[in-house]
């Protein structure tokens, strides 16, 4: 018999304020009891409608049924049948607005949490699961890809295990994109990436760090060394800044290299010798999951006051309601409907306060969100010694500006063909938020994967 419990197994979560000082995971995840009871809330309803949520279209009533019969290994290899990495989308795929929005158990309580049993899945294989080595004829043909984020791994993991060789060209030092540079530790651990990383190396994907695509390589010099497809899947890393008199002063970062330096840097680290502001008043600018994981990670620096500004209300903002949730019960302060007009230093050039304004929501613009207008006379300052802001980015112009015939439109995003991800160059395809501009880590799985069957046909096609 079903579990009709209407809401969800709990998940176990460190307390708010030991979590806030430290960069351990914030959930710590089902035991195998929790996940089973949580499993057995599943109808396995015929028509699947999770399914359709699910942009790489994972089997999750049939994974689910396999923790149902303590099976979880099954559950494992199901979910891997379709999703590259099922530990990373486990803990940080928005599931409340896919999946789980599907859910017939959503109608009249909460949605089986899918997400929560995915992670599951995931951490008991790499904790009792053997790694099978994988033994894949090569097909004799090469295809490169540009970027070892979540577009690029799956890309390149599908490709693989069609017989493909597979190089990755990734700018950073290491491999993973946004899970490694963008996303704190708290919320997805580094060691986990690096497995999922690793599993992918195993089917054979080759991956060069440390090469700046468009500088020390360009696309036509890839053909040119006998790939016959080059996938683009260079994220979107040029941080948008407001404009307003004050952004260059000491202390102001882009959300980018902020959570670079701390992420990817390990500037929190005492045996790091990263260059990185210990900031005890902070400002962050934004509404997004970018701005929770910034400001998140600022009272873990040691912050004692960390701002959200954001120019809409609560209900506007794009970041997941679980994150804000935990930057709450954090400690984090949020200043709504307010925008800030000037960032104010001293002598020495650095941060002193921020200048805001107070907003109100007038008519809906062309997101389908009200739009937020200024009230004249109601500026306020806030004391900081950083600001950081996180207002969204944008794809590096880099690539595109030395790729002949490579289209682009007016927001500097490539344009592809949505059903094929093939971009105006023949054998140049693309997507990720290279393509759509700051998207979630699934939608960019999802363009990969699409991307990988079109590269697949293509290339058949011509032999």
């Amino acid at each position: 018999m079903p579990n009709m419990n209407p809401k969800k197994t709990p998940i176990p979560e460190q307390e708010p304020n030991v979590r806030n000082k430290n960069f351990d995971e914030v959930a710590l995840g089902y035991t195998e009891a929790m996940a089973k009871e949580e499993a057995e809330r599943c109808l396995h309803c015929k028509n699947q409608p999770c399914v359709s949520g699910c942009p790489v279209s994972v089997h999750i009533p049939d994974f689910i049924q396999c923790v149902v019969k303590g099976n979880m290994e099954d559950a494992y290899k199901t979910i891997k049948l379709t999703n590259s990495l099922p530990a990373v989308c486990g803990r940080v795929c928005p599931q409340e607005n896919q999946c789980e929005q599907k859910c017939v158990r959503g109608i009249k309580g909460e949605p089986v949490g899918i997400g929560r049993l995915e992670r599951f899945a995931a951490d008991w294989h790499m904790k009792n699961g053997k790694e099978e080595k994988v033994q894949i004829e090569k097909n004799g043909h090469k295809v490169a890809v540009i970027g070892a984020g979540p577009a690029g791994l799956t890309c390149a993991g599908d490709l693989a295990a069609l017989g493909y060789s597979v190089t990755i060209f990734e700018a950073l030092h290491a491999a993973g994109g946004v899970l490694m540079y963008g996303i704190p530790q708290f919320r997805l651990p580094k060691e986990i990436v690096q497995k999922e990383i690793n599993a992918l190396k195993q089917k054979g994907v080759e991956i060069k760090t440390d090469m700046v695509m468009g500088k020390v390589l360009s696309v036509d010099e890839l053909f040119n060394m006998g790939f016959e497809a080059v996938f683009i899947g260079t994220g979107a890393g040029l941080p948008s800044f407001m404009n307003i008199p004050g952004e260059s002063l000491i202390g102001v970062y882009s959300a980018n290299e902020f959570l670079t330096r701390i992420n990817l840097m390990k500037a929190y680290r005492p045996e790091y010798d990263t260059p990185m502001i210990q900031p005890k008043h902070v400002v962050v600018v934004g509404g997004g999951n970018v701005a929770m994981d910034a400001a998140r990670t600022s009272l873990r620096l040691g912050a004692e006051e960390v701002h959200i500004v954001y120019r809409r209300a609560e209900e506007q903002m794009p970041a997941r309601r679980e994150e804000v949730h935990h930057a709450k019960e954090e400690g984090v302060e949020f200043n709504l409907l307010c925008n800030p007009a000037a960032i104010h230093g001293d002598e020495n050039g650095k941060v002193q306060s921020i200048e805001c304004i107070r907003m109100k929501l007038g008519e809906p613009d062309d997101s389908g969100r009200r739009r937020p207008i200024p009230i004249e006379g109601s500026n306020f300052k806030i004391s900081v010694d950083c600001v950081v802001m996180a207002i969204g980015n944008s794809p590096n112009p880099l690539l595109r500006s030395t790729t002949k015939g490579l289209e682009a439109n007016r927001r500097g995003c490539i344009v592809v063909d949505e059903d094929t991800m093939q971009t105006s160059r023949e054998g140049v395809y693309a997507a990720g938020d290279a393509v759509s501009g700051a998207a979630t880590v699934i939608l960019a799985m999802g363009g990969g994967k699409k991307a990988a069957h079109s590269i697949d046909q293509y290339i058949r096609s011509k032999h």
